[in-house]
């Protein structure tokens, strides 16, 4: 059966994770009385991104991830929500799914960190790819920055992942590289690719939104949309498998061939 996906396009108030989750608690409550079975919201939302911060980094059970995970107790939908997570040494950029139950399915920490801001020097990048079936759907995630590196979003679709969710704080400057690389992972993987964005101005910088749900065939079926709301798009697990969204080049790879250049270049 379809599952229709929330993506909440939402603007942080900067630093006040008190306010964003009240937000998001009424985000999810309409996104729940609209059959929504995931509310979406983007990266770093309770907080807003900003790399240099040194506030607010918690584990997986402190104030951040219990509201989100309350918020999915309340409103029987599974939440996808991120955090800064504590680490030994630097901490993480961590996205956290919780399914209708408060049980955590999936947690998956940046791998790609964002160099030309300095994330790289004030977080650990994660080294893990996390697939979860949830509502009788695969599932991968994937944050910002990752959407320019095409080998982890391969490597998802190997792993059987049919839909990638891409919780991000992608800006207005860059933005039409934002459709581009939603659209182009798509269609490079044929699964579905949620892309949800933030809005609005803080200190780090200025946001547009965006946010957009892509068809495995490249199409897209829910947004992109200025401004605070919320999104919708119903995504079913046999589209993936549709032979008319063109070639599918996954047997026709040259594994052997990357793998030798790459060795060659080192």
């Amino acid at each position: 059966m379809p599952l229709r996906v929330c993506i909440a396009q939402a603007e942080s108030s900067w630093e006040n994770p008190g306010e964003n989750l009240k937000k998001a608690s009424a985000f999810a409550k309409t996104a729940s009385a609209e059959d929504a079975g995931i509310i979406c919201f983007p990266e770093q939302y309770a907080t807003g991104w900003d790399p240099s911060s040194g506030s607010f980094f918690e584990d997986d059970s402190g104030p951040i991830s219990t509201a989100y995970r309350d918020i999915a107790i309340e409103y029987g939908i599974g939440v996808l929500g991120s955090f800064r997570e504590k680490k030994e040494g630097l901490p993480a950029n961590t996205t956290v799914f919780f399914d209708e139950k408060g049980n955590i399915l999936s947690k998956y920490s940046k791998i790609h960190l964002f160099s030309p801001a300095g994330e790289d020097k004030y977080f650990s990048s994660g080294s893990s790819l996390s697939v979860f079936e949830y509502s009788g759907m695969k599932f991968g995630v994937a944050i910002c920055y990752d959407l320019r590196f095409p080998e982890l979003f391969h490597k998802y679709r190997i792993l059987g992942a049919e839909c990638i969710l891409v919780p991000s704080a992608w800006p207005c400057k860059r933005l039409s590289h934002w459709e581009l690389f939603l659209r182009t992972r798509a269609v490079e993987n044929r699964i579905y690719i949620v892309g949800i964005n933030a809005t609005g101005r803080n200190p780090v910088d200025d946001y547009c939104g965006g946010s957009m749900a892509v068809s495995p065939g490249g199409d897209i079926i829910a947004g992109p949309a200025d401004g605070e709301g919320l999104l919708y798009a119903d995504i079913d697990p046999l589209s993936v498998h549709r032979a008319d969204y063109g070639p599918d080049t996954l047997s026709d790879r040259r594994d052997d061939l990357y793998k030798a250049w790459l060795q060659d270049i080192e």
